[in-house]
């Protein structure tokens, strides 16, 4: 039973220490989610004919802006949240703005009345002058409706593509990351079998893959080239919205959702700590292991002490026999000499007189002759 318990922990060691190799090696590649995008397109009006006490309409101010009909058309964004999250693993949100490259937002309205502009762009760019926001807001006058067409585009991780169809259309995939074509690529390749058999770097064309080759055999490092050649910007997210300043704005904003690829922060935060072990989870773990390591030579000693004892008891005559030739071996090789006739001491002290002057030769001697005269016959 100890030697399955051993055989057990050592697969179990195996396998965590491989399960601890592919989370390292999962942390480095960076994991990836899908989250939803929840857009809210809202507007609000001011100094319009039917917000005023009666039907005479409020007289302008241009200098502060009072009286004048307006509005303002407000575009806000946030992520939702994962279902079934535990609230340890929530992480702050990102802002609006973070979510996104580049945005650009078109008014319909006649440009001769309207001299404010009626393209609106904003691009995204790092430092203190641009911080990240929770949404954006437009404001223009005017007491006309005005359609709005927004334009986004959204910034996803790792970088997507637009996979042309050309090549879309053999891999199953219309868009996907530079990394995530090449992969499926290459799924493909060896699906169909397309690697050569003897020289591995080349790569044969079957009838699909032949027009985007331009050739019947390529080499696998220029794989990422061509592959280059049929990614395209992605399209962006269109939405559009009519604002009616005439009419009572809605008090719930319009919502859209969108998904977007981003970074797993929560995942890879679990993971890092399941890798880097706090040092008094170490230290612990340590101690155990100094302690199993001695029950485990406890454990070895009581069998050999049970053993020892049992051989006693079965025959006590064979077990002192066998034992006193044990010693007997033991002091041969500690003595440097073999078992040659019975000798238990070096020939080389034999032939020296001062080994017969020590204080046990006389003992030794008359227990001999002793036991020599015994074993005479009676006259």
């Amino acid at each position: 039973m100890y030697q399955d318990l051993l055989e057990m922990e050592r697969k179990l060691d195996w396998t965590m220490m491989r399960k601890k190799v592919e989370v390292q090696d999962a942390l480095a590649r960076t994991p990836t989610t899908i989250r939803t995008l929840r857009i809210f397109l809202s507007h609000t009006v001011s100094g319009q004919l039917w917000q005023s006490a009666g039907d005479v309409p409020p007289v302008a101010n241009f200098e502060t802006g009072e009286g004048i009909p307006a509005w303002a058309f407000r575009i806000e964004g946030r992520l939702l949240e994962v279902p079934n999250q535990r609230y340890k693993d929530r992480n702050p949100q990102r802002k609006f703005s973070t979510l996104i490259k580049r945005m650009v937002i078109e008014l319909d309205r006649d440009p001769t009345l309207y001299s404010d502009g009626n393209i609106v762009e904003w691009p995204r760019a790092p430092g203190h002058h641009n911080p990240a926001l929770d949404g954006f807001t437009i404001r223009r006058t005017g007491d006309t409706p005005t359609k709005l067409r927004i334009v986004m585009y959204l910034d996803h991780f790792p970088e997507q593509y637009k996979v042309l169809p050309e090549l879309g259309n053999i891999l199953g995939i219309k868009e996907d990351s530079r990394i995530g074509v090449v992969q499926t690529l290459w799924n493909y390749i060896k699906l169909q079998g397309l690697q050569d058999k003897v020289d591995r770097r080349m790569i044969r064309a079957d009838d699909k893959l032949r027009p985007i080759f331009g050739m019947d055999t390529i080499l696998f490092q220029k794989l990422p080239e061509i592959v280059n050649r049929y990614l395209v910007a992605p399209d962006p997210v269109i939405l559009h919205y009519t604002l009616n300043p005439a009419v009572i704005p809605s008090e719930r904003p319009s919502a859209w959702d969108v998904e977007i690829k981003m970074e797993d922060a929560s995942l890879k935060n679990r993971m890092a700590v399941t890798v880097n072990a706090s040092k008094e989870s170490a230290q612990a773990l340590l101690k155990l292991d100094e302690e199993i390591a001695l029950m485990a030579q406890s454990l070895h000693n009581s069998h050999m002490k049970r053993t020892f004892l049992e051989s006693f008891a079965n025959d006590p005559a064979q077990f002192i026999q066998t034992w006193l030739e044990s010693q007997s071996r033991d002091l041969e090789s500690i003595l440097g000499s073999g078992p040659t006739e019975g000798l238990t001491v070096r020939q080389e002290e034999l032939k020296r007189s001062e080994f017969f002057q020590l204080p046990w030769v006389e003992e030794a001697v008359a227990i001999q002759e002793g036991t020599r005269l015994s074993a005479r016959p009676m006259v």
